[in-house]
């Protein structure tokens, strides 16, 4: 049934001993307590911490919910909780449907067994029964480019070529829970667009939850997400711009802030396109930055504007010094009206830095990191910042 809920997670928390000692002592307590009918000590015990605490959720059929955060932030606790591999010591986890998972590396291969056994195997684990292995069996080796190497001992597979089979297997069986965490950072550029395009074709019918450390994929895929820290929730919901934003400040050094400050002028407000919230453009479009200036200090010269744009991985794509400004500087206020015309920046998001330079002598006077997010919007999906317009003649 479509738009159905298939993943369900109700205030769901899980605790750990920092020491194997102390872990393996808890957790007999923990068994006697379950076994005797006791109740089990739900507080934090000497040395234990919240690898997951009160995390709520629900995914419907057709949705992917993207879980981002640094390492150690509790991701892949809740993955090993929802795939049934650990219990949570608190809260409920209601998942409907065959489950599909690639959490680790080669989990689920049996190294000793070849490619194509481990097809069967995988494919029973998630609920299948041969006849319907069979039926797909074929189009998970041609997906996986596998044939010379499907009789060979996974043992001697490479890393891509694990992610290769564990993804196929997975996608063309086509589970109603698909769950996936970093692998597909292992893979080629080629193979993963290739994951991507299944994902496209398979998601309308699954629910999906899709870990990683790449923005650019969980914008890709994702139509809501959860950044976790410490175990918990910071930021929850299907602003995916704003949840990628959030995590870009809270682990990058690039967060918005003053770098340099001359103390000659300071930022008194800005506008984008016509509004301060507004962060969606269109690809081609012009985009117009308003900035007003209070002057600190008395100014012989008209400042220049800097203006240097960042993807969604920090990294500079661009750069433009704004033309000289004719303005009165016996005032109090500088005011800088910019236009940048026809932005050819592909499908994505990214950020603008502004620096005020004194160009007599080259020095920044003030420079302001992440003033302004925005998400471009397209009709292709390009793995490279800039889509150049170009024309061409076939004869």
């Amino acid at each position: 049934m479509e738009g159905e809920v298939l993943i369900r997670a109700e205030h769901v928390s899980k605790k750990f001993a920092k020491s194997l000692k102390k872990s393996l002592f808890y957790g007999v307590q923990d068994l006697i307590s379950g076994i005797t009918g006791r109740n089990q000590n739900k507080d934090l015990r000497k040395d234990e911490f919240w690898a997951v605490k009160d995390i709520s959720f629900e995914v419907r059929r057709g949705e992917c919910l993207g879980l981002i955060g640094h390492n150690g932030a509790g991701k892949s606790t809740l993955l090993k909780m929802l795939n049934g591999l650990i219990s949570p010591d608190e809260g409920i986890i209601t998942i409907k449907g065959k489950i599909g998972a690639l959490i680790e590396l080669g989990a689920g291969f049996n190294p000793i067994l070849t490619g194509r056994e481990n097809i069967y195997n995988n494919a029973a684990v998630i609920g299948f029964s041969k006849k319907e292995i069979e039926v797909k069996f074929d189009a998970i080796i041609a997906f996986s480019e596998l044939e010379e190497f499907i009789d060979m001992p996974v043992q001697n597979y490479s890393s891509g070529m694990k992610v290769r089979l564990g993804f196929a297997i997975a996608a063309q069986m086509q589970p109603d829970v698909l769950i996936v965490d970093e692998v597909l950072a292992v893979g080629d550029l080629g193979f993963v667009l290739k994951c991507f395009k299944q994902i496209d074709t398979i998601l309308p019918n699954t629910a999906m939850i899709f870990v990683s450390h790449s923005m650019p994929m969980i914008a890709r895929i994702c139509n809501q997400v959860i950044l976790m820290e410490r175990g918990e929730s910071d930021f929850q919901g299907f602003d995916i711009v704003k949840g990628i934003g959030l995590y870009y400040n809270k682990f990058s050094n690039t967060e918005k802030g003053v770098l340099f400050d001359e103390g000659s002028l300071e930022l008194k407000s800005f506008i984008f396109n016509e509004t301060v919230e507004k962060v969606q453009v269109k690809r081609g479009e012009d985009i117009k930055l308003n900035l007003i200036f209070n002057i600190i200090k008395k100014l012989d010269f008209a400042p220049r504007i800097y203006l240097e744009f960042r993807d969604k991985e920090q990294r500079p794509i661009a750069g433009t010094i704004v033309n000289e400004v004719k303005t009165q500087l016996n005032s109090t206020a500088l005011h800088y009206d910019i236009t940048i015309k026809n932005l050819l920046f592909s499908l994505g998001l990214y950020s603008i830095d502004v620096t005020v330079l004194n160009f007599e002598n080259k020095t920044p006077m003030l420079r302001i990191n992440n003033l302004v997010s925005f998400q471009v919007e397209s009709n292709n999906q390009m793995w490279v910042p800039i889509e150049l317009e170009s024309e061409c003649k076939v004869y």
